[in-house]
């Protein structure tokens, strides 16, 4: 599913061609998606105009301008296969492309999503009062996530420290496959309970984290099955990847055999060696 880094990818890649921009249509080809799309979507989005974008955690955020709109956020969330991509005006849509915003230059952003797990939301009131980003954590790359941090809300907790990682009330934005890297990289068996690391540890792991991170970021994203950024380009971190994916393979540092186990019910793959 797209993590942090694809979908900061797709808000980089889209934002030149929807910042500023009128909408003047709205095409709802589909409108059960996870949360279903509100029946007057295109009622209140024609006419607004879209501010700068904006991402917290996996979220994007549209906000809005001009008539009823004013100070109201389209909140997206792209769920496990959604994409967001600029169209020309008469292209045809696939299988799957679910909605459309007609922008006023004849750019459409149009959503994509085979699995329909994702949704596009109105919100009329604060973005941070809303439940779904309320209780959210630091973002992974802002100076509020440290080592510290991450020793501080660990202490005696006998859960193993991915899943620790991945909670999005510790930090948001490390999934699976960047939270087995980070781990790789600090070299912490992702077993360990997050309670028993040592503050030094978890100042390499959040260091590792960020690294990891601005790395895909800046690599445009993985591409893992559905993945493409916001203008169609598949991104490229993949083949970069040191454990994630690669079960029964070498491992790269030292060259013993990459293990895979199953961690809060996701998948994880560690080297026996490198982390302890």
């Amino acid at each position: 599913m797209p993590e942090l880094p694809e979908v900061e990818t797709t808000r980089r890649g889209i934002a030149p061609h929807v910042e500023g921009r009128e909408i003047g249509e709205v095409v709802v080809r589909q409108s059960r998606l996870r949360v279903p799309v509100p029946a007057d979507l295109a009622e209140r989005l024609v006419g607004a105009r879209i501010g700068s974008l904006a991402r917290r955690a996996k979220y994007l955020l549209f906000p809005l301008a001009g008539g009823d709109s004013a100070g109201a956020t389209l909140l997206w969330h792209l769920g496990m296969s959604g994409s967001l991509r600029i169209v020309r005006l008469g292209e045809l849509p696939r299988k799957h492309d679910h909605l459309d915003l007609v922008l006023d230059d004849g750019a459409i952003l149009r959503y994509h999503d085979p699995r329909r797990f994702g949704f596009v939301d109105w919100l009329a009131g604060s973005v941070e009062a809303d439940s779904r980003l309320r209780r959210l954590g630091p973002e992974p790359l802002s100076e509020a996530f440290d080592g510290e941090r991450l020793y501080r809300l660990s202490r005696g907790r006998r859960v193993a420290v991915k899943p620790f990682l991945m909670d999005n009330a510790v930090v948001v934005g490390v999934g699976n496959i960047y939270a087995s890297e980070a781990l790789f990289m600090a070299g912490i068996d992702p077993r360990r309970a997050a309670g028993r690391i040592s503050a030094e540890r978890y100042a390499r792991l959040a260091a590792a984290a960020k690294e990891v991170l601005a790395a895909a970021i800046t690599q445009g994203g993985t591409t893992l099955r559905d993945f493409v950024g916001g203008t169609g380009e598949p991104g490229y971190f993949k083949q970069r990847l040191n454990v994630y994916g690669r079960h029964g393979e070498p491992c790269r540092r030292c060259g013993t055999e990459l293990r895979l186990i199953i961690l809060g019910q996701r998948a994880s793959v560690y080297c026996p060696r490198c982390q302890t």
